[in-house]
């Protein structure tokens, strides 16, 4: 009973690698927690028409904010369709898919080349040029296009239809954007 309430360490490799896969999980999870419910983006009483430029530029800039991570799920399951008939795409997608994971998403500390340490911005800017360049030498630069504009249309309209009034910013959560949840009425 001498080693009771302490933390258990692990010193080999597998015990590193589990580590690993944990913070990685852990920082998907956080990823997706700002995901939106997909019932409350596509909830039929929050949807009409604008009416107003003005209220449709506001409705766009709520929408963006408060369903981005929501929005970037149906880009990606859009573009990921359009490959669905071009099978080498499809893989380099996929291979590219992971290169970001491990370089962008599940990163603790800074990417450092050669000695030198590389901005986020920097990683992002240099890992979307590529990306876009390996699919496009894939040969499906028009599905890539037609999907692109696809989903841009997508959420567009969906971001001008769903009204913005059950969402509201929390000033204790940082200015976050939240809803009031589905008891909250809507007046437009």
């Amino acid at each position: 009973m001498a080693n009771y309430g302490t933390i258990p360490t692990s010193s080999s490799p597998s015990g590193g690698h589990m580590e690993y896969i944990s913070r990685a999980k852990d920082r998907i999870k956080s990823g997706l927690g700002t995901r939106r419910p997909w019932r409350e983006m596509f909830s039929l009483r929050c949807w009409n028409f604008p009416r107003s430029v003005g209220e449709t530029i506001s409705r766009v800039k709520t929408n963006l904010a408060y369903f981005s991570m929501n929005y970037a799920i149906i880009f990606l399951l859009i573009i990921f369709l359009s490959l669905l008939w071009h099978p080498i795409s499809l893989i380099v997608f996929i291979v590219m898919l992971a290169i970001w994971l491990l370089l962008y998403f599940l990163r603790d500390e800074p990417l450092v080349f050669f000695g030198r340490t590389i901005s986020d911005k920097a990683v992002l800017i240099i890992l979307s040029v590529v990306t876009l360049v390996v699919l496009f030498l894939t040969r499906a630069t028009t599905n890539i296009l037609v999907a692109l504009a696809i989903a841009v249309v997508v959420v567009l309209i969906h971001a001008i239809v769903r009204k913005t009034d059950d969402l509201y910013f929390d000033e204790e959560a940082g200015g976050m954007l939240r809803s009031e949840g589905r008891g909250g009425s809507s007046s437009s």
